[in-house]
């Protein structure tokens, strides 16, 4: 089964550039199978990391930035794949 982990921040005011070199820069405790980033207008990163697991399992994820550089809480979400298409 395939496991979806997202993790989507919002940058504080003027610091997206920074947030998003500081989430390339965390490494997992874990190699995914995938791992991809991207940004959105508003100074939003988002990173999806793919693995090889079940729904439940404990999985690494991207921890919380330092508060200084997030406008709110990260979001997270975890989805399991149902086909690819």
């Amino acid at each position: 089964m395939t496991v979806a982990l997202m993790w989507e921040a919002a940058a504080a005011p003027g610091r997206g550039a920074e947030l998003l070199a500081w989430v390339r820069e965390q490494g997992l405790a874990a190699e995914p199978v995938r791992r991809e980033t991207f940004s959105a207008p508003g100074d939003r990163v988002l990173v999806i990391t793919w693995w090889h697991a079940a729904y439940e399992d404990d999985l690494p994820e991207i921890p919380e930035p330092d508060a200084a550089l997030v406008r709110r809480a990260v979001h997270r979400w975890r989805f399991e794949s149902v086909g690819v298409e």
